[in-house]
C-alpha cells in the first residue's frame, strides 16, 4: 500500500493541502469538526507526516551532519558519542559520514550535505598540503549557503568557523615530559599520520620537552609510518640505531602494534622499552601489558562541538563570534611505563 499524503488527505475533504497540514498541527485557524475529522481520517489510515518536505518547508530539518576520517579510530567512535548525546538532548539527528582518509570522500561528503539534508556540520578533514586552498574555497561556499560549521580536531585554521580542538601540543610534551621524569633518555617517537596538522603539534610538544632537558633532538628517531610502510622493518631500522628507552606513538591501534613488534624482537615493556600511546580506547585497557595513554576526552570534543554547532544554528545570529575551544588532554597510567631506578 502507497504512503498517505497531505495531498490525498486533502483530495478527500475537498480542501487545500495548507488547510489539512494546519488541522493535523491543531491550527486554531481550522474549525473544531473539520480538524476531528481530518485527524480520525489520518489515523484511520496510518498517516505518518513526510519529515523531509516539513523541513523543507520550515527551512530546518532538525539534522546535523559528522564527517570523520575513520570510522575504525576510538577517538572519533568517542567524538561521535558525544555529539549524538548532545544532539539527542536538543531534539537533533544526526547524519554520520565517515571518508576513510580521502580527501576525494570528503569532497564529495560535503557537497551530499550542502544540498541541504542538514542544518549545521561538524567536520575532521583529511586535507592537507594544497589541499587546504581547494577545501577552503568548498568550505566557503557551504558558510556563504548559510550552513552551520564547526571544525574539530584536524582543522584548517583559515577558514572562518568554530572549531574545537585537542592541545596536541601540550599532549605530545606531556607524554615526553613523562618519559623523561621517569630516566627514558632515549625517546623515539612512532608517527601514523605523517601528513596530518595534529601530528606536527604533537612533534612539537615533544621538542619543546626535550629542549626543557638540553636533550638536542634526532630526526631520526621519528619514524613515520602509513598503511603502505613495512612498520615491522621501520621499527629494525629505529631499534638498531640506537639504543632505545621509550616511544611514542601516536595513535592506538599503531601503538599496539608497536609494543607487539618490540616484545617479539626480545625487548621487555616496560622494563627495555616503555610506550605511551593516544586515544583511550578499550584496546589499550586489555592488552598485555595495558597501555599507558593520552585521553583526548573525545566524547567532551563532540557534545562540546555539538553544543556550538546547535547554539549558533538556533541563535541566528551572524554577529556572534566565532570561538576556539581547546580541549586538555591526560595521561593515564598504566603498565607500559614504569620509572627506572
Amino acid at each position: 500500500m502507497s504512503k498517505l499524503t497531505l495531498k490525498q488527505i486533502a483530495a478527500h475533504f475537498g480542501v487545500a493541502v495548507s488547510t489539512v497540514s494546519k488541522a493535523l498541527h491543531d491550527s486554531y485557524e481550522i474549525s473544531e469538526s473539520l480538524k476531528s475529522q481530518i485527524k480520525a481520517y489520518a489515523i484511520e489510515h496510518n498517516y505518518r507526516p513526510n519529515r523531509l518536505a516539513i523541513s523543507l518547508l520550515n527551512k530546518n530539518t532538525k539534522t546535523i551532519g559528522v564527517v570523520i576520517p575513520n570510522i575504525l579510530n576510538y577517538f572519533f567512535v568517542q567524538v561521535l558519542f558525544g555529539v549524538e548525546k548532545e544532539a539527542n538532548k536538543k531534539g537533533y539527528s544526526i547524519i554520520t559520514c565517515s571518508t576513510n582518509e580521502s580527501f576525494e570522500k570528503e569532497e564529495q561528503t560535503l557537497e551530499f550535505l550542502r544540498s541541504g539534508a542538514v542544518d549545521g556540520l561538524i567536520l575532521s578533514t583529511v586535507a592537507k598540503g594544497g589541499q587546504y586552498k581547494v577545501h577552503q574555497k568548498l568550505l566557503g561556499q557551504l558558510l556563504e549557503d548559510g550552513m552551520q560549521l564547526v571544525l574539530f580536531d584536524r582543522v584548517i585554521e583559515d577558514v572562518a568557523c568554530d572549531k574545537v580542538v585537542v592541545d596536541d601540543v601540550e599532549a605530545g610534551y606531556k607524554a615526553t615530559k613523562y618519559f623523561l621524569d621517569t630516566q627514558c633518555q632515549s625517546v623515539a617517537v612512532v608517527n601514523p599520520i605523517p601528513e596530518s596538522n595534529i601530528s606536527q603539534l604533537r612533534i612539537e610538544g615533544y621538542k619543546k620537552a626535550l629542549a626543557e632537558r638540553d636533550i638536542l633532538f634526532d630526526p631520526k628517531l621519528i619514524v613515520d609510518v602509513d598503511k603502505q610502510t613495512d612498520i615491522d622493518l621501520s621499527l629494525s631500522f629505529l631499534l638498531n640505531y640506537k639504543t632505545i628507552t621509550a616511544i611514542m606513538v601516536l595513535d592506538e591501534i599503531t601503538a599496539v602494534q608497536v609494543m607487539q613488534i618490540v616484545r617479539t624482537r626480545g625487548y621487555h615493556v616496560p622494563n627495555d622499552i616503555a610506550i605511551i600511546g593516544f586515544t583511550n580506547g578499550q584496546l589499550s585497557k586489555y592488552v598485555t601489558p595495558s597501555m599507558t595513554m593520552i585521553s583526548q576526552h573525545g566524547s567532551y570534543v563532540g557534545e562540546t562541538a555539538a553544543k556550538v554547532l546547535i547554539d549558533r544554528i538556533e541563535r541566528k545570529d551572524g554577529k556572534m563570534p566565532f570561538k576556539t575551544k581547546i580541549i586538555k588532554t591526560s595521561l593515564l597510567v598504566r603498565e607500559s611505563t614504569k620509572p627506572r631506578l
